[in-house]
């Protein structure tokens, strides 16, 4: 399992950093999946039922692309503000999300970043001095 350390939330607003640095194993986007939903669920006043869906599956499929694409480990941080919740993942490659064309019968995916970006009311990439990246999204509460 990866390293995990968590702050807890404050009323209002709050910030969670979850560490996830195993071998791309499915165990870790689960385990980013039920750390966002205990973030969310500590939230006052809490998060709406769908939006708090859809801010799990973002956060499912950032972490997971970070995993397959981005080097293997991933820092997700997830940011509470009084309109809108912000799932930021970094990770150690370069190279930014890309849109594909969804491969509908082999299951290779292509689905992410279009998905990503129509839930989301803005993302963002954010290329790092050090290498890497980050990458945001923020959706409404």
């Amino acid at each position: 399992m990866g390293t995990m350390s968590v702050e807890v939330p404050i009323a209002l607003m709050g910030t969670v950093r979850i560490d996830v640095s195993t071998d791309r194993s499915t165990a870790s986007i689960g385990d980013a999946r039920a750390s966002t939903r205990g973030f969310l669920d500590r939230l006052v006043p809490s998060v709406a039922d769908q939006a708090g869906e859809d801010v799990v599956l973002v956060v499912s499929e950032l972490v997971t692309n970070a995993l397959r694409h981005g080097g293997g480990t991933c820092i997700l941080t997830l940011t509470a503000y009084p309109d809108g919740i912000e799932v930021s993942v970094q990770d150690p490659s370069p190279l930014p999300p890309r849109t594909r064309v969804p491969d509908l019968h082999g299951g290779s995916g292509g689905f992410g970043w279009s998905m990503v970006n129509h839930l989301a009311q803005t993302t963002t990439v954010t290329h790092m001095q050090t290498g890497g990246k980050t990458v945001s999204a923020l959706l409404p509460r």
